[in-house]
């Protein structure tokens, strides 16, 4: 059967910890829950797409929360990535049980369960079909998951990064708080940055303006949605350029003073 065209050939999904519990405020690695991630990827992968994803440890220790328990913030960081090792083999099990070849790339080394992470590796498995997984973050304290997204996608040269959320996409502002807050189909970076938005830290957003790698934000736990942004279909919000926010945005967006 023909593989359906996808508007890119190589992608890098970021997963919070929270994306593998039950709930949002979830804690620990829900069976079912991993079972149906595995299911989204399963139906990129099945597209022809090269896909690398990074995972959190949020649902099993969050460092900037739970750290006041720990006495030094790099002890905590360096927890919550050991946290994310875990997340990563839960999700390379559930891939392989579809049949989804799979490797798991540790920024900190641990070789009997994970490979050290080599960018010409990753590359090489990606390029023979495989989904490779990021754990242990950049591997260094003080830098969140989303900027190892950040970092990730520029080394293997991916065309889009992918956040999956709770939420539908970015708003001027928080919608629980103020229900009139529009969603923001596409924004450039600056913007993105003038207005703090939180769904994304502003290293990871800076790091993506410097390599000009998209970024979309998009509600991850409704089914399908993954594979309809590849498909073209305007889901979530999308952080890019100046310029593409211009030419593609069907509402104009404030050029940054």
């Amino acid at each position: 059967m023909k593989k359906a065209a996808s508007k890119y050939r190589r992608i890098l999904l970021k997963l919070s910890g929270a994306a593998f519990a039950r709930s949002e405020a979830g804690f620990g690695i829900d069976p079912e829950v991993v079972k149906w991630l595995a299911q989204q990827v399963r139906e990129i992968v099945d597209l022809g797409v090269e896909v690398g994803v990074v995972v959190g440890g949020g649902n099993i220790f969050r460092a900037r929360t739970d750290s006041d328990k720990v006495s030094e913030r790099a002890t905590a960081d360096y927890m919550g990535m050991l946290a994310s090792v875990l997340n990563a083999l839960a999700l390379q099990e559930a891939l392989e049980n579809l049949g989804v070849h799979t490797r798991v790339q540790s920024a900190i080394e641990m070789r009997e369960v994970a490979e050290p992470y080599i960018r010409r590796r990753a590359i090489r498995h990606l390029e023979k079909g495989r989904v490779v997984i990021f754990a242990a973050g950049t591997g260094n304290p003080y830098f969140t998951t989303d900027t190892a997204a950040a970092l990730r996608a520029a080394e293997i040269g991916a065309e889009a990064l992918l956040k999956g959320t709770s939420v539908d996409g970015i708003y001027e502002r928080d919608p629980k708080v103020d229900p009139t807050a529009r969603l923001l189909p596409r924004l450039d970076y600056q913007e993105a940055l003038r207005l703090g938005i939180k769904v994304m830290d502003a290293t990871a957003i800076s790091l993506s303006m410097e390599t000009k790698i998209p970024l979309i934000v998009f509600q991850l736990r409704q089914g399908g949605n993954i594979r309809r942004i590849l498909a073209g279909e305007k889901i979530g919000s999308t952080i890019c350029s100046f310029g593409e926010a211009q030419d593609k945005s069907s509402e104009p967006v404030k050029k940054p003073a």
